[in-house]
């Protein structure tokens, strides 16, 4: 079994946001001489307007001040003593301010939800985007029902009023044991509910540390339409699962074409779950890609 003390610190990446089909306002590249009073996007840091509206990337509202960045804590409970595998049980999640310590209890919408959760089994047989349901005391509850026993990795992606987007991570145990992932390139067409999905890797050869690009072509073309306000979401998980990443599409024809730009952190094999909505059936794709030192 992983042992979560190997390192003192899960790694995390950040997350480019998707491209939307039309800009409301030109946008240009952020510089020094930026005006005070720019209006700029709270996730992609780099898109400014000088007018008012929302990021042809992300659809999140444009700001006129970035708050400086702090990590929010994610506190992860349940009520039922041990969580064990294929019994219902109910999450709980409380975000903290660094700042004051107090539970944080105002969120803006990212992508449709305030919350936005994602499960992965230890092996990497288990792969979940839910969405906990959230309380009046600022808190989220999601009940779920785990297959499998032993670590489950937890990302959750949400916005605090007043600060920025964020991404925390969590660890969960159920009762019993799991094996470690191991996995083997697969890069073959993926087939899902009602589309396929074909993957080009830029560069070829995937190298830790550097940008890549990858794009997914689908069939048909036809009905592909977003979803949660992108036009996919990609989980990317790295073999031990230390790292993940969450991904939007950073361009797209809204046709079937889409380029995700991503950092992969460590050398290594990494999962790739990546979903699509096609005539209102969310389809989710599934590859393994191999990443190199330089």
């Amino acid at each position: 079994m992983i042992k979560i003390t190997r390192r003192a610190c899960l790694i995390g990446a950040a997350f480019a946001a998707g491209a939307a089909r039309g800009q409301q306002a030109p946008l240009r590249l952020a510089a020094k001489d930026d005006d005070a009073g720019d209006w700029v996007c709270p996730m992609d840091p780099d898109v400014h307007s000088k007018q008012p509206g929302v990021c042809p990337r992300c659809g999140m509202k444009l700001v006129t001040k970035v708050p400086e960045r702090v990590n929010y804590r994610l506190e992860v409970t349940h009520e039922e003593e041990q969580i064990k595998p294929h019994q219902p049980c109910v999450l709980r999640f409380r975000v903290f301010d660094p700042r004051t310590g107090e539970a944080a209890t105002k969120f803006e919408i990212v992508h449709e939800k305030l919350m936005h959760l994602f499960i992965v089994s230890e092996d990497l047989e288990d792969f979940r985007h839910v969405h906990p349901v959230p309380q009046p005391d600022g808190s989220f509850l999601l009940p779920v029902t785990f297959e499998h026993g032993g670590m489950h990795r937890l990302l959750a992606d949400f916005y605090p009023t007043g600060s920025v987007p964020q991404l925390a991570y969590s660890t969960l145990y159920a009762a019993g044991s799991s094996a470690p992932a191991h996995l083997q390139p697969s890069l073959a067409p993926s087939k899902s509910a009602n589309l396929a999905a074909t993957l080009r890797l830029n560069p070829e050869q995937l190298l830790a540390g550097f940008e890549s690009k990858l794009t997914f072509n689908l069939e048909p073309r036809e009905g592909v339409e977003p979803y949660l306000g992108a036009w996919g979401h990609m989980l990317a998980a790295s073999e031990d699962v230390i790292d993940l990443l969450h991904v939007h599409p950073y361009l797209t024809d809204g046709e079937g074409t889409m380029q995700f730009n991503i950092i992969f952190p460590r050398p290594g094999l990494y999962k790739i779950w990546t979903q699509f909505q096609r005539l209102g059936v969310v389809n989710t794709t599934v590859f393994v890609v191999p990443v190199a030192s330089l």
